[in-house]
């Protein structure tokens, strides 16, 4: 039997104004053009949520995410404008222009390694661009050089839509070799860790995160590849790994499973989402996933063998982080290929995030609270598509369905909602239905505890 559901306007008015105005069904097409970004050539990418600036030239990188009015990525000014080819480059001299581009793994100077960060066609090669399409969706296809000395080829596209902030990446290597080659593909990205409003300083509010595995192969669940092993920017909570922007250089590995990472400004509550598929059961280089690096100050030795610190200087050691993404190792034969898909979603959220779900991010989980005027719900979720939040009620089955909130990306979901049952619930589930009138799934859920009679 269902039960009838009621919202009172109290309630209505109380909703976070800002998610309700923020709510528009209409959208422009996303459009791509050519550009001169920061001195580069380059094509922009956009629709009415973000602003993608990739430069072919610097092999294939994406330099710059803007979601609203807020940059995501580190672009060295160092590099500003300039380009230099592999042939420019000194034996072993790396050209760190920022942004996010593609890397081959195992990392090292043995066979079957790749000697980087390095100068060479992978990391500096120029793609050739192509434009696929645009309106309803919008496509981008860079094509990478041949690198005779790892066998490897890559290629990119990148793919926007007009309904929502997504950015979807589809990573292929390709064997140009006339023998088999085992590789792993890794997507680097640079975060920006300066503080926005004294840039000469670094942000001491960024953080990340991705979800522990419980049958991790490391033994502490992570594994510091670099650095101090007690690095303070380190710690686990509630099966989370969590990472506090500090500076001191580090590299860490997790063996995530989750298929997720979060990279967050919490002075600005901007976040980023990363989400790839794990491959269960398959050899990932060295385990891991995901990694984590920090640029910044590393203690030495110096000539005399006494301890010293390096590059403890923001023009030496720029603020950024990378979160890094691999795929399994892959045998590759002569002409075969493997591609590797990941999603971002730029979604307002800051450090308290706790779980990544389809629909968005969960910062404070959902509550319900029975009250003699109905169930209180509250929660604070950042969405990855514009739409509706929609309460679903379950007693002994499913009963009803209610519809809560306009939500857009570009605002955070304080929800704090009374609705009236007459009747009884044990469970809430709250849904994201997109703007097409698709469920992307559930954003949270709560039992509901019955209030206590009075004695």
């Amino acid at each position: 039997m269902k039960i009838a559901v009621r919202i009172t306007r109290a309630a209505v008015l109380a909703l976070t104004l800002c998610s309700i105005s923020a709510f528009s069904s209409a959208h422009s097409p996303c459009s791509v053009r050519s550009t001169i970004f920061v001195g580069w050539n380059a094509i922009e990418m956009s629709n009415d949520w973000v602003r993608l600036d990739i430069v072919p030239q610097l092999g294939g990188r994406l330099m710059q995410v803007t979601f609203v009015d807020h940059p995501y990525l580190f672009i060295n000014p160092k590099y500003r404008g300039e380009y230099f080819p592999p042939s420019a480059a000194r034996k072993g001299e790396w050209f760190n222009y920022g942004g996010d581009k593609l890397w081959p793994l195992p990392e090292g100077h043995g066979e079957g390694q790749w000697p980087g960060p390095v100068s060479d066609v992978l990391d500096d090669g120029e793609y050739k661009p192509t434009i696929v399409s645009q309106g309803k969706q919008c496509l981008v296809h860079l094509e990478g050089p041949g690198d005779p000395a790892t066998g490897l080829q890559y290629s990119r596209d990148i793919r926007i839509g007009d309904n929502s902030p997504q950015i979807s990446f589809h990573a292929v290597m390709h064997n140009i070799a006339n023998h088999p080659i085992r590789w792993s593909v890794q997507s680097v990205t640079q975060y920006d860790t300066a503080d926005p409003a004294h840039p000469e300083n670094y942000n001491q509010d960024f953080w990340a995160f991705a979800p522990m595995n419980p049958t991790s192969a490391y033994p502490n669940g992570y594994l510091v590849r670099a650095g101090l092993a007690d690095d303070p920017s380190f710690s686990v909570d509630d099966g989370l790994f969590k990472l506090h922007w500090l500076y001191l250089e580090n590299e860490v590995w997790l063996d995530s499973a989750a298929g997720w990472l979060v990279a967050a400004d919490n002075q600005s509550k901007y976040g980023m989402i990363e989400r790839f598929q794990h491959v269960a059961n398959k050899e990932y280089p060295g385990k891991a996933s995901i990694i984590f690096y920090k640029n910044g100050a590393a203690l030495t030795l110096d000539a005399q063998g006494m301890p010293a610190i390096r590059s403890a200087n923001p023009n030496e050691a720029p603020y950024y982080m990378e979160a890094e993404i691999n795929s399994p190792m892959v045998d590759l034969m002569p002409g075969a290929s493997y591609a590797m898909d990941t999603e971002w979603f730029p979604v307002r959220a800051g450090k308290n995030v706790t779980a990544v779900t389809p629909a968005g991010v969960v910062e404070r989980p959902l509550a319900a609270t029975t009250t003699n005027e109905g169930i209180q719900l509250s929660g604070i979720f950042g969405v990855f598509f514009p739409g509706k939040l929609v309460a679903q009620i379950f007693g002994n089955r499913e009963i009803s369905q209610l519809e809560l909130v306009n939500v857009d990306p570009r605002t955070r979901v304080a929800l704090n909602q009374l609705i009236n049952i007459h009747g009884s619930a044990s469970r809430i589930s709250v849904h994201l239905r997109d703007e097409q009138g698709v469920d992307r799934g559930e954003l949270s859920k709560v039992e509901v505890v019955p209030q206590k009679a009075k004695p």
